[in-house]
């Protein structure tokens, strides 16, 4: 029975590798995300020129939009595989990021959701600045999930100091 009990348990954490696709995807992810981010600034070359400072800010904020969704993604794709997979040896290579290796589960999700905030934040902006092309239904409905991702944030920040033991 113990034979069978530890194949078992061996076969479970060996599973964790079919995790490894959904990282690379991810990682493709990126690259169409380069993809957007370098259509979204040819766009915007012509604008700078020619368009009005609002379209300019609009142009602008999208591109800090689409590099901060690439950033959480990097930070998912790190953290999640390091948390769930396997440690990542990037031997002594210099460029190693400082909080690769430190985020646990609890702070991945508070980056995630840190992420987010930032990411509605930009997306609220940019409606502001093109307050025109919206109806005050729309902008109200953006600045209620904005403010929906904010107290998120809040609760999960919360919910993880009121769960982490006195000594760290």
């Amino acid at each position: 029975m113990q034979k069978i009990e530890h194949s078992l348990e061996r076969f479970i954490f060996a599973s964790r590798w079919l995790l490894a696709p959904f990282y690379v995807g991810l990682v493709a992810a990126i690259a169409l995300l380069l993809f957007k981010f370098v259509k979204e600034f040819i766009i915007l070359l012509p604008v700078v020129v020619n368009g009005e400072g609002g379209q300019v800010m609009a142009g602008v904020l999208t591109l800090v939009d689409v590099a901060l969704v690439a950033n959480l993604l990097v930070i998912i794709i790190f953290a999640g595989y390091e948390n769930f997979v396997s440690k990542i040896d990037t031997g002594d290579n210099v460029d190693r990021p400082d909080w690769m290796g430190h985020v646990s589960f609890s702070d991945l999700k508070l980056k995630v959701i840190g992420s987010i905030v930032a990411i509605s934040g930009i997306e609220l902006l940019k409606a502001f600045v093109n307050v025109e092309a919206y109806t005050n239904d729309q902008l109200a409905w953006k600045v209620g999930l904005h403010m929906a991702f904010v107290v998120s944030g809040v609760l999960f920040a919360v919910m993880d100091r009121l769960t982490k033991s006195p000594g760290h």
